[in-house]
């Protein structure tokens, strides 16, 4: 695994692009709503490998491996929170086969509803799950590892002293925010982002914000308080739910890369997609 001066080399200079949604794409690939989708991908590698090879090639630099709920409190639901380690190891090597000259993010997420409370035994139950998925992640040779869709500041703190604990390398954090800025649990996410930089992120952004007229104005706002790397991975618009009770997302790839053009101006450097983006999206901003 990259330490942070590593991937921060890496990364100096220009922007560097992440990739796209991988949920949304993979059941429009045939996986089922509601599966456990790390169980299900390793059962069906051929479309996340097709997904991910397709955002390589469309410029991406950086990939998510498919780890996003693959903590063993997630993974008790389907009986394999035992296999919580060689699962991640899996996911990430099936990436690395994918994507061979990208860099392999070892992703990670929140595990809000899995507690009732902030107290103590909570933080305790978060850094135990996310101890064990980082240690399959390094075992699998991730790259770095990205904490993102975080709710809440605990959730981070959580994944940062499991990291040290387990000896990891490279961060990222990113935080779903509303549209003030501020995080769903009403904390400032320029506070938040810029003490997680001082405690050793090598990079902290947004994720799963819609991407609209207020994206740049958030990213000016943030970039206020955070020195370094400022990630913006936003989903292609405000979506709308079908008769399927999916999410359908009507932004055009060219839409997407102008908003994408007005938050590098605004001081991002590590752009992507979320949910609702797809390979086009990742080749449109590649040429802003």
């Amino acid at each position: 695994m990259l330490t942070k001066e590593q991937f921060q080399q890496k990364i100096a200079g220009g922007i560097h692009i992440l990739d796209g949604a991988t949920g949304s794409n993979l059941r429009n690939a045939g996986m089922p709503k509601g599966c456990c989708a790390e169980q299900w991908i390793l059962e069906h590698p051929e479309p996340l490998v097709a997904l991910q090879r397709a955002y390589a090639e469309a410029g991406s630099q950086i990939i998510y491996a498919p780890t996003f709920q693959a903590q063993p409190i997630a993974l008790k639901a389907v009986g394999l929170e035992n296999q919580t380690e060689k699962l991640n190891e899996a996911l990430v090597a099936l990436s690395r086969s994918a994507a061979p000259g990208c860099l392999i993010a070892g992703d990670i997420t929140t595990l809000a509803t899995f507690c009732d409370s902030w107290d103590e035994a909570s933080f305790d139950l978060l850094v135990e799950n996310y101890r064990r998925q980082i240690r399959g992640l390094i075992e699998g040779g991730a790259d770095l590892l990205v904490g993102e869709t975080l709710l809440y500041p605990q959730e981070a703190e959580a994944i940062l002293c499991a990291a040290e604990l387990e000896g990891a390398g490279a961060q990222m954090y990113t935080f779903t925010m509303q549209g003030d800025g501020s995080l769903f649990s009403g904390a400032d996410s320029g506070k938040i982002l810029r003490e997680l930089e001082e405690a050793g992120a090598a990079a902290v952004g947004f994720n799963c914000v819609a991407a609209d007229m207020m994206t740049p104005y958030l990213i000016s706002k943030l970039r206020r308080s955070v020195k370094g790397p400022l990630i913006c991975k936003p989903n292609a618009g405000v979506p709308t739910i079908g008769p399927d009770g999916i999410a359908h997302y009507s932004q055009t790839p060219e839409e997407f890369a102008a908003i994408m053009q007005q938050c590098r101006e605004n001081g991002a450097t590590i752009l992507g997609g979320c949910c609702g983006t797809a390979p086009e999206y990742i080749a449109a901003i590649t040429h802003i």
